[in-house]
């Protein structure tokens, strides 16, 4: 097959903002909050998940691999998701707990770039976000031998009915325990705005590692 238009040739312009200095929020979380929110406000096509996020982890030996997962909660302490702990991506964060996630919202013309260390939430947490999944999603997560070789779908739909009928009418599915959250703390977080002819607006928050403060930053603007 081949295209009628070079890859080279898909372009497109960005001319529907500017970033200033004077009107960033002095942290990241702050300044996420406010372009999240923007992002959900605006007009997008229905299939457009605004939390979404690419994660991107490495393993021991330097192998990168990257992913979409959704962001479920974001605050002054950092940007959590949740997973299978015996997937991919957990045993890779097990042997290097640092990550980066990239948000891209196309219909504002903007991404956000973070960085940062990863730890397990605690079992509290992981707790109240899976009893307050769908029903269908915490079978699901159960029965999901994540990243592992399946036989066939049906294996994994035969696994799910018999989950449902075990635990039938209003009785509570358990957690298991290799399923749960993920805390990325982070200590860079770039703000980047599309503007024409590339001469894109980016800022970057840096933490303040020796100041005492947890929420001390440094903002620099960044060259496109």
């Amino acid at each position: 097959m081949q295209l009628e238009v070079e890859i080279q040739d898909f372009r497109r312009n960005y001319d529907q903002a500017s970033l200033d200095f004077a009107a960033l929020e002095p942290n990241p979380t702050g300044e996420f909050l406010k372009w999240l929110e923007l992002a959900h406000a605006s007009p997008a096509p229905h299939w457009l998940e605004i939390t979404a996020m690419t994660l991107a982890t490495s393993d021991s030996s330097g192998r990168v691999s990257a992913r979409i997962v959704l962001l479920k909660t974001v605050d002054a302490t950092g940007f959590t998701f949740f997973t299978n702990y015996r997937s991919d991506k957990a045993q890779q964060l097990l042997a290097n707990p640092y990550a980066a996630l990239v948000f891209y919202w196309p219909h504002i013309e903007r991404q956000v770039r973070v960085e940062g260390l990863v730890s397990l939430t605690d079992s509290a947490v992981s707790d109240k976000y899976f009893h307050a999944r769908p029903r269908g999603s915490q079978i699901g997560a159960v029965v999901s031998p994540q990243s592992q070789p399946l036989r066939d779908r049906d294996q994994l739909e035969t696994s799910a009915a018999e989950l449902d009928e075990a635990y039938a009418g209003d009785q509570a599915i358990p957690r298991p325990e290799y399923w749960g959250g993920y805390l990325l703390k982070p200590n860079r977080v770039e703000f980047w705005q599309g503007r024409p002819n590339r001469l894109h607006d980016r800022f970057l928050y840096s933490r303040n590692e020796a100041d005492q403060q947890e929420e001390s930053w440094t903002i620099s603007r960044l060259a496109p």
